[in-house]
């Protein structure tokens, strides 16, 4: 295969990996490679490949591989995967442990983690002598951290000392496995990993954060051989439990990678303030003499998030080895998702004009993750999407799948991908500023939105202001978009009369297209379950007309998407903007509402859910429901409960029938009554969390 680290210089490559992570909280182990069904689609490489990446990091995990050791190991997910990605001339960059503690009966404390991951990485070596690229251990600072410092995982210990026994068992693994990997295969190459951020502070602050920037590179220092006496962080080590022979070790048996690994995220930046007041109590820690609060750098600082640009300029400045950026992942809606991925791309780009060698940049989370948003400390299967979207019959692939085909072709992106993302604009901020504030505004071209006034029109603007998506408005439906004077890059038409004049307008100028439809277009027995290929049945007049315009638009624009949902609530209006379960009044003013089943959901997650699919190209009728369904009834006494809705006096019922939908092309939001109140990113569009 071809040497990934060419002498040549080629052009800059993409990569593309799996969240494997195989870690342990007490005595449950949580497998990511198994929660997204990767374990069981051998295809998935299939869809890798087709992104036209060049590597991809491919996890042969010691706990998946070998839990009751060698001589029990089973090899047949390994062999079959790698088989396909050898067919399609992709070099696997194989990770060998990914944030665990290896099987159970060793852990990061013990010293069989050593010698059992050196066996380990042998047998690997021995069965698959072709591959040339390893990381043994990923993240291994960031898993010492968070295993050993913070509690949060196996063996959950919180202090310096087991943090730094923990680190060195970790990097002692990782030479000595590469030394018995490199007497199979002398050309094996190590990319070695590591989250980088940078910690900024106020000025009483000023030490602590010089501690955390240095130990930040420990990883990167160690493995080169870099820990001497005049080391900033020898004091500490030692003071840790460190002995000198230990970390003389390193300097002796110096095994510097190959390519240094750069995980970079948007909350990587933190900010330390010592005015706790302004932060809530989940931010408070220390360092055992001074009390703080620990921020993300980009929800308070003025000045503009330094992104992977900075990192790459400090990792140069200080190593001078070849680079990459191993993870570009961002859990958000899916235009920052693009941006992140495309600035993480031209920053790279950027920095190979500025001599910098960068040799790749990795569209991370391929698959998705799970539960990153606890820092895997809970199994709620809390799902985020990444190049693919997995709540579906099959993985589908999103616009950063189509993003990533851009990037190995080499051609122009998505106009979203140009505007700024939620880390450079004023949303970012949560707490008092500190600093002149920087903002870029938001850019790229305009969403254009048909219909009158109302509450989904309302929430429409509301989301897209959140999400940095410029908007146009207009009642009345376009006759032409190609005389725009700026061209919009899709249109939304919301309830009214001339979804075929817009439909007929968006198809001539080959302009994306999504609308909005009702449940109110199918009627049938209770149990009925309406989905995508059923044949709409309306008995009322409004029913056929919304059935009739629905025709109309996929007639005249075949490439449109519409949504189509039950009754639609928000925080602000009575139910149903989009569809309003049937309703009068008696006269004590009274609602009456049918005993009808039905699926509502909540304005929020139908408008950001319509939008993501929308930007990620889909077209057609998708159906958006919650499970299971309700009853009309039921419903509407809920809302009454629910602070800020209005209350239902009292119901009368009818024979049950079922508007319910269900979709077969993509699962169910979750329930309306659980959704209502999320704000999602009102105020924090992004979680800040890392998924590596």
């Amino acid at each position: 295969m071809t040497d990934i680290r060419d002498a040549e210089r080629p052009p800059l490559q993409l990569w593309a990996g799996l969240e494997p992570t195989v870690n342990r909280v007490r005595d449950r182990q949580m497998d990511q490679l198994a929660l997204s069904g990767t374990d069981r689609r051998p295809d998935d490489m299939d869809r890798l490949a087709d992104l036209g990446v060049r590597a991809v990091r491919f996890p042969l995990l010691w706990e998946r591989t070998a839990p009751r050791g060698l001589a029990d190991a089973d090899w047949r997910w390994g062999d079959s995967r790698l088989r396909r990605l050898q067919v399609r001339r992709v070099q696997p960059i194989v990770g060998l442990v990914h944030h665990g503690s290896g099987p159970r009966g060793t852990g990061l404390l013990e010293p069989s983690f050593v010698s059992g991951l050196v066996a380990y990485a042998r047998a690997v070596a021995q069965r698959y002598p072709e591959i040339t690229a390893y990381t043994p251990v990923n993240e291994p600072l960031t898993t010492a951290r968070f295993s050993a410092l913070y509690g949060h995982w196996y063996p959950h210990e919180r202090s310096e000392h087991h943090c730094w026994t923990a680190l060195k068992h970790q990097l002692m693994a990782t030479v000595l496995a590469m030394r018995a990997i490199r007497e199979v295969q002398p050309a094996a190459q190590l990319i070695q990993t590591e989250d980088l951020g940078r910690t900024f502070s106020t000025p009483d602050l000023a030490s602590q954060a010089d501690f955390e920037n240095e130990r930040r590179w420990l990883t990167f220092d160690l493995l080169c051989g870099r820990l001497h006496p005049d080391h900033p962080l020898w004091a500490h080590l030692r003071s840790a439990g460190a002995t000198e022979r230990d970390l003389l070790w390193f300097a002796d048996h110096p095994c510097p990678p190959d390519i240094l690994g750069l995980n970079v995220y948007v909350t990587g930046e933190r900010f330390l303030d010592s005015r706790t007041e302004r932060y809530p109590p989940h931010t408070h820690g220390g360092n055992g003499h001074q009390f703080y609060a620990d921020v993300e750098a980009v929800r308070v600082c003025g000045a503009p998030h330094g992104g992977p640009a900075a990192r790459l300029a400090e990792a140069h400045a200080r190593y001078g080895l070849p680079l990459a950026l191993t993870e570009v992942q961002l859990h958000c809606t899916r235009e920052e998702q693009v941006r992140w991925l495309w600035q993480s791309w031209t920053a790279a780009q950027a920095a190979r004009q500025r001599g910098v060698d960068v040799r790749a940049v990795t569209a991370w989370a391929a698959m998705g993750a799970f539960d990153w948003n606890s820092l895997l400390t809970r199994q709620d299967r809390q799902y985020e999407s990444g190049l693919w979207d997995l709540r579906a019959p099959q993985p589908r692939p999103t616009a950063l799948a189509h993003l990533a085909r851009c990037l190995s072709s080499g051609r122009p992106p998505s106009p979203l991908a140009s505007g700024a993302g939620w880390w450079a604009r004023p949303v970012r901020h949560l707490y008092p500023v500190e600093g002149p504030p920087e903002h870029d505004p938001p850019g790229g071209p305009d969403l254009l939105l048909v219909g009158p006034p109302g509450t989904l029109r309302r929430a429409l603007l509301s989301a897209c202001a959140l999400r940095g998506l410029p908007v146009r408005t207009t009642s009345a439906a376009p006759t032409s978009l190609t005389r725009e004077p700026q061209r919009p890059w899709a249109v939304v038409q919301l309830s009214g009369p001339d979804g075929g004049h817009t439909a007929r307008a968006c198809a001539a100028a080959h302009v994306p297209l999504l609308t909005f439809s009702s449940a109110d277009v199918f009627n049938g027995p209770a149990g009925s379950v309406w989905t995508e290929q059923h044949a709409p049945t309306p008995l009322t007049g409004r029913a056929r007309r919304q059935w009739a315009q629905d025709q109309t638009v996929l007639a005249t624009c075949p490439q449109a998407l519409i949504v189509r949902s039950g009754p639609v609530h928000g925080q602000t209006a009575a139910p149903g903007p989009v569809a309003r379960p049937p309703q009068r009044r008696d006269p004590q003013s009274r609602i009456l509402v049918p005993r009808t089943w039905i699926t509502p959901v909540t304005a929020h997650e139908l408008i950001n859910t319509a939008l993501d699919l929308l930007i990620d190209g889909e077209s057609g009728v998708w159906h958006l429901s919650s499970r299971p369904p309700v009853l009309s009834s039921d419903w509407a006494r809920e809302l009454g409960a629910v602070p800020g809705l209005p209350a239902v006096g009292g119901s009368q019922f009818r024979p049950d029938q079922s508007q319910a939908l269900g979709s077969v092309r993509g699962w169910p939001l979750r329930s309306a009554s659980s959704a209502h109140g999320d704000t999602g990113v009102t105020a924090a569009p992004g979680i800040p969390v890392s998924a590596s």
